[in-house]
C-alpha cells in the first residue's frame, strides 16, 4: 500500500502520458457498445431526470461527460493533465460542455454551484478526502447529488477507498446515501472483475 512512507496514490501516475491510451481501457474509452450502453442506463439513474448542471471531476477524456451531455445535462469538465482535457474538448466539440484544466480536489469554478458532482475513479487518488468531499458538498446547490464511482483495485497492494469508509465520510455531509455494487455488472467493465467496484449517490 505504500511507496516507502508515502501511501500510493494517483498522483504517482503521469497522466498526460497515459492520455493517448487511456480509451483504450474498455471502461475508459466505452468504444464498445455493450460497454457504452451498460453506462449510459447506469448514469441515467444516478443523474436527475431533469436537464441540469453537471460537474465532472477528474473527467479524463470525456467518456462521461459525453453520455451526460447526450442525455441533456449541461457539463462542465475538470482534469488535471492538458492532454486529457484536450481530448475531451474533441470528444464533446459542439455539445454544451466546457472543459478546464485543474485540481479535481480544489476545481476552478469560481462561485458557480451545480445538481450534480461526478467523480468515477478519481477521489482515491487525492490525498484528505473527508476535506475534498467536504468541499464538492460545497460546489452543489440545496438538493443536489454526489455521484461517486469508486473501488479497490488489486490483491497484493491494493489501493482505492472501500465503499463503507466512503459512506461513513459521507455521513455527516448527505441525507440519503445510496451505494451500488458494480464488481458483477461484467458488461460495464467489458470483462469479469474480482475487486471491489461500486457507485454511491449521495443528497446533500
Amino acid at each position: 500500500m505504500t511507496n516507502g512512507e508515502r501511501p500510493i496514490t494517483g498522483a504517482d501516475t503521469d497522466w498526460d502520458a497515459a492520455a493517448a491510451s487511456f480509451d483504450d481501457e474498455p471502461d475508459h474509452g466505452l468504444r464498445d457498445p455493450e460497454v457504452r450502453r451498460a453506462w449510459a442506463s447506469r448514469l441515467r439513474s444516478w443523474l436527475p431526470e431533469r436537464a441540469s448542471d453537471l460537474l465532472d471531476l477528474g473527467c479524463g477524456t470525456g467518456s462521461l461527460s459525453l453520455l451526460a451531455a447526450e442525455q441533456g445535462h449541461r457539463v462542465t469538465g475538470v482534469d488535471l493533465s492538458p492532454a486529457m482535457v484536450d481530448l475531451a474538448r474533441a470528444k464533446l466539440a459542439g455539445r454544451d460542455a466546457a472543459f478546464l484544466v485543474g485540481d479535481a480536489a480544489e476545481p476552478p469554478v469560481g462561485e458557480e454551484r451545480f445538481d450534480v458532482v461526478l467523480g468515477r475513479h478519481v477521489l482515491w487518488t487525492l490525498p484528505d478526502p473527508a476535506r475534498v468531499l467536504r468541499h464538492w458538498a460545497g460546489l452543489l446547490r440545496p438538493g443536489g447529488r454526489l455521484v461517486l464511482v469508486e473501488g479497490v483495485w488489486g490483491t497484493v497492494s491494493p489501493v482505492g477507498i472501500p465503499a463503507d469508509r466512503l459512506t461513513g465520510l459521507l455521513a455527516p455531509l448527505a441525507g440519503h446515501v445510496r451505494v451500488e455494487r458494480l464488481s458483477d455488472d461484467e458488461p460495464l467493465w467489458g470483462r469479469a472483475v474480482h475487486d471491489e467496484r461500486y457507485a454511491v449517490v449521495a443528497r446533500v
